[in-house]
């Protein structure tokens, strides 16, 4: 048994013919000095049934004492759910089982590379991201105070306006770390969502009055459409659904048209209301929309950081929607518009 394990295929091989020559032979001698020819047809079935059980037992040595540790190794994580088993040589192929089951695990750790370096991809640009937007607020930060510190301080005309300035600058770091937090607590479901009863219209008519200061600014309407029974009750965070409706809004005002719309829908679909946040502006190409929830990830940097914000709202925004258990969703073409669509769940009261 132990030759048997140890040995290689051309061992086997000589092994089992010897076995078999020296059976086959014995029969002959014993055939011969008994003088009984026809005892030899009596043999060859014999002799097919010991070569036949001979082949057999080594077979199933060097399949269960070979094989099958590569067969558990590979199936640590069992494929579907099945379970470890013995391999059994009965009537079942067992290569062909045997090399079904490496290409899986095979198929599988290549999308587990792919994936691994997807998110080493993701991993470098994030981390690009974060320090090119905290490198201009700190870089503006240190040449205001050098300014101050080299006899600006004295001078009644700067110092003030250096301050204000470096006051901003504080601020968008704040908030940029902020941001941060609160996608890294929605993530990690350290923040709990605190569901409460209340009317989807009023708050979508708070969000516009709070971002009517820009969209007057660039002529644009907020119109809202509900088609539904009002008043549009939701269960849902309503601190986190205001963040999430004036982030949408807001970044449909800056980024649309001037002069353009934007409108915000309301559709009662049973026992969900679907919300549609729509603008008449520039778009987005195809090959940015699959991105655009990224975090820090701009469509048009240059343009985007002129109008303020750290690049992480609609981060935020995708977050707070898995957080209800629900996905948001973007439909746009280039110079039609853009409209996200999400859905959340109608209250019964």
């Amino acid at each position: 048994m132990i030759f048997i394990k140890s040995a290689t295929p051309q061992k086997l091989s000589i092994t089992s013919s010897v076995i078999i020559t020296a059976f086959t032979t014995v029969l002959l001698v014993i055939s011969l000095w008994l003088g009984l020819k026809t005892l030899m047809l009596v043999f060859i079935p014999i002799i097919f049934v010991v070569t036949y059980l001979t082949t057999l037992y080594i077979l199933a040595i060097l399949i269960n004492d070979k094989i099958t540790p590569i067969y558990k190794t590979i199936r640590e994580v069992p494929i579907e759910g099945k379970k470890h088993t013995k391999l059994s040589i009965g009537n079942q192929d067992i290569i062909a089982e045997v090399n079904q089951e490496v290409k899986l695990w095979a198929e599988g750790k290549l999308a587990e590379i792919d994936r691994l370096r997807d998110l080493e991809k993701y991993r470098k640009d994030f981390v690009g991201n974060v320090s090119h937007e905290l490198k201009t607020p700190i870089f503006n930060i240190q040449g205001y105070i050098l300014t101050l510190l080299d006899g600006g301080l004295e001078d009644p005309k700067i110092n003030r306006l250096y301050l204000e300035r470096t006051e901003k600058s504080i601020d968008r770091m704040i908030s940029i770390v902020e941001d941060l937090e609160s996608i890294t607590k929605l993530e990690s479901g350290e923040m709990k969502l605190n569901m409460e009863t209340f009317d989807l219209v009023k708050l979508t008519e708070d969000v516009f009055e709070f971002e009517s200061p820009d969209a007057n600014s660039r002529r644009i309407d907020t119109v809202l459409t509900v088609n539904a029974t009002r008043p549009v009750n939701v269960r849902a965070d309503k601190k986190r659904i205001f963040e999430v409706i004036s982030n949408l809004v807001g970044n449909a005002i800056k980024y649309g048209k001037k002069g353009g719309k934007v409108s915000v829908a309301f559709y009662d679909m049973d026992k969900m209301v679907l919300i549609e946040v729509a603008d008449d502006g520039i778009g987005i190409e195809k090959k940015d929309q699959i991105r655009i929830f990224e975090r820090f990830y701009r469509v048009d940097k240059s343009r985007s950081r002129m109008q303020g914000g750290t690049g992480l709202g609609l981060s935020i925004v995708k977050h707070i929607i898995e957080a209800h258990e629900q996905t948001i969703h973007v439909k746009s073409q280039l110079d039609k518009g853009t409209t996200f669509t999400f859905m959340l769940e109608k209250s019964n009261k």
